[in-house]
């Protein structure tokens, strides 16, 4: 009888201080081990009292992610996604309030027959958290059946070790790794070695008091990531052996690098899929493609020269994790055209009227970088601050034929400013702003509960479905049908009243929801009005020979002809990219496969965009992000048979 395979848990907890690259080397180990055919998980646990991330504002913990089943979920959930290619579950993120929630839903139920629950935390919490741990564990993530055989837990344990609020969950995992059997778990502990600028020696001793308290705790670790500035030398990897219980092999580098494509070579390159065959018996298999071709995005990203850059116009910018998801879905794009992101982050109220009265060296700065900038990003967000800030550099970018993409707020924007500028809505706005203004073109939805706000907006992948052939994004996505499913999450949405104003005027709903309610993508098309093409052809007509009689025959046209004419004087180009989208597209950005909005607004700053459609969403030979095994052939081909018109002839090759 063949034995029943054991789910294996790897739990990584983190010391000295939060915030040291716990997520991302929990990421990477799942690289490696998925990069060798196991199928891989991740779970993340919060000890917060919050039942989810929904109601948190960006500046505690960063941006909300959001999961297809509508989960709002911590950030490093995001992580697991973009580095495991897997859709997770809103139940991969554990936290306090979650559990405790269970655990009295249980005690109302009577599923405890009577019995205490104790405020001792064991057994019914830590009971509870063991349970839940399996079930997800489980569940699988890679679009099939199969469950998956690794589960990566990171364990926020309140930030490091030791702190209060995280000690359920110590107890939970000291008594777990008996209850799964210590060949089946394997705890890994992230920690900081200083490196003072006084002295430059990378200091162990908060390293060993950490591990100190972990094992004094019940939990002892199978190995050691020191996150330092610097390659860790082999006396320092003795000292941290010495006195923490390990093998100097079993002390991992982690040394700042250059990008985060380079952690799962930096972490491979030490054994630790060897460690982990060994460690908890898995099997050996031969390795596949991915961890190659993450070696390629690393050393891609290293010898990029030329740059792109975009700003970024938000309202929380002092935290960079606010935006998270959406600054790896521009890094992703930028990669993906051989760029080297050049990211300018612009507090939106410092574009306002007010901040030129208050702080005009701070206006007059933020205007100059949004001037400087290659296309114009705005993300989304809630609430009225910053909003005109918003509005400003959409119409500098529209007014501009500046590239532009606005993601959820960022589109409503774009029909605010459209609303006021060329309909002559002049208070135009939406009722989340201002109540009261007489065309409210943004409205809330009506199914939307203005009494709770926890996990009552419009979340998870929902379907849009494309109006028309003739739209930049289906172009972009490239797919055999009409639809793109991408998630959401708000609770305002253009006003369908309004609908047929902004099409008269190029400004095109080009995406809907499956209902034919909701306006998911708007594209402007660049209808111009008589004047404005007037003005432009009467420019170009002075700048003719015999100009007097070129301009007095323009003024007699109609506007077909004007058209017509200001084609023949110079090509008439509308505005290279001008795209809004309702739902938000960087929650399903990849390294290798980078969201096309995101990838469309690089294309257009750096004008791109129409050669690479035109090539059937190619990059030209030299430009490729990536020549696969299969594509190597056709691909160097491709290019000899453009320098030399003969593909077949190695002579005429060299010739040339």
């Amino acid at each position: 009888i063949s034995q029943i395979k054991k789910m294996k848990y790897i739990l990584v907890s983190g010391g000295v201080i939060s915030g040291i690259g716990k997520g991302v080397i929990s990421s990477s180990i799942g690289t490696i081990l998925k990069s060798y055919g196991h199928r891989v998980t991740a779970i993340k646990i919060d000890p917060y009292l919050n039942i989810d991330a929904g109601t948190f504002s960006p500046y505690e913990h960063g941006e909300v992610f959001v999961l297809d089943d509508g989960g709002e979920v911590d950030l490093d959930l995001g992580n697991y996604e973009r580095f495991l290619n897997v859709k997770l579950h809103k139940d991969n993120n554990i936290t306090t309030g979650k559990i405790y929630q269970h655990v009295i839903s249980k005690e109302r139920r009577g599923d405890y027959l009577g019995k205490t629950v104790q405020d001792k935390v064991v057994p019914h919490v830590t009971d509870a958290i063991m349970e839940w741990v399996e079930r997800v564990a489980k569940i699988p993530v890679n679009g099939d059946s199969a469950e998956p055989e690794v589960c990566i837990i990171e364990d926020q344990l309140g930030g490091t070790i030791g702190d209060i609020e995280g000690m359920p969950f110590v107890e939970a995992f000291r008594q777990f790794q008996f209850r799964v059997k210590p060949e089946n778990f394997c705890n890994i502990h992230v920690s900081l070695l200083p490196q003072p600028s006084t002295t430059g020696e990378q200091k162990t001793k908060p390293t060993q008091h950490s591990v100190r308290a972990l094992r004094g705790l019940g939990l002892s670790p199978d190995l050691i990531c020191c996150r330092s500035q610097s390659p860790i030398e082999m006396s320092v990897k003795e000292k941290i052996s010495n006195f923490c219980h390990v093998a100097p092999e079993q002390v991992i580098t982690v040394h700042d690098v250059s990008s985060l494509y380079h952690v799962p070579m930096l972490l491979e390159k030490q054994n630790l899929s060897a460690y982990f065959n060994k460690r908890l018996g898995l099997t050996k298999r031969p390795k596949k493609s991915m961890l190659s071709q993450w070696q390629n995005l690393a050393e891609k990203y290293d010898r990029i020269q030329s740059s792109c850059n975009i700003a970024l116009v938000g309202k929380y910018t002092r935290l960079e994790d606010s935006y998270a998801s959406v600054i790896k879905a521009l890094r992703h794009a930028a990669l993906a055209i051989n760029r080297k992101l050049v990211l300018t982050i612009i507090d939106s109220t410092e574009l306002e009227e007010e901040t030129l009265k208050e702080k005009p060296v701070v206006y007059h700065d933020a205007w100059k970088q949004l001037c400087l900038a290659d296309g114009v990003l705005v993300p989304g967000g809630f609430g009225p601050r910053g909003v005109e800030g918003k509005v400003a550099a959409v119409k500098w970018a529209r007014l501009n034929k500046k590239p532009y993409l606005g993601v959820c707020l960022g589109l409503q924007v774009a029909a605010i400013e459209f609303a006021r500028t060329v309909l002559n809505m002049e208070d135009a706005n939406s009722s989340e702003l201002n109540p009261n203004t007489s065309h409210p073109v943004v409205i809330d939805m009506p199914e939307h509960n203005k009494g709770d706000m926890g996990g009552t907006m419009r979340l998870g992948q929902r379907r849009t479905v494309f109006q028309t052939e003739d739209s930049i994004l289906r172009k972009l996505y490239n797919q055999p049908h009409n639809f793109v499913d991408e998630r959401h999450r708000h609770r305002y949405e253009i006003n369908p009243t309004y609908i047929h104003l902004y099409e008269e005027k190029g400004f095109m709903f080009v995406g809907h929801d499956v209902e034919g309610l909701r306006m998911e993508i708007m594209e402007l098309k660049g209808k111009e009005s008589r004047i404005e093409v007037l003005q432009v052809a009467l420019t170009l007509a002075y700048n003719q020979p015999d100009n007097t009689k070129h301009c007095k025959h323009v003024c007699r046209l109609n506007y077909s002809s004007l058209v017509k004419l200001r084609s023949s004087y110079k090509k008439n180009k509308n505005h290279p990219y001008f795209v809004g989208v309702q739902f938000h597209p960087e929650f399903l950005s990849r390294p290798i496969q980078p969201s096309p909005p995101y990838l469309g607004l690089l294309l257009a700053s750096c004008n791109k965009l129409e050669s690479y459609i035109q090539r059937g969403n190619r990059l030209s030979p030299r430009e490729r992000i990536y020549i696969t095994d299969e594509e190597s052939s056709e691909n160097e081909l491709e290019v000899f048979s453009q320098l030399t018109g003969d593909s077949n002839s190695l002579s005429s090759i060299e010739s040339k």
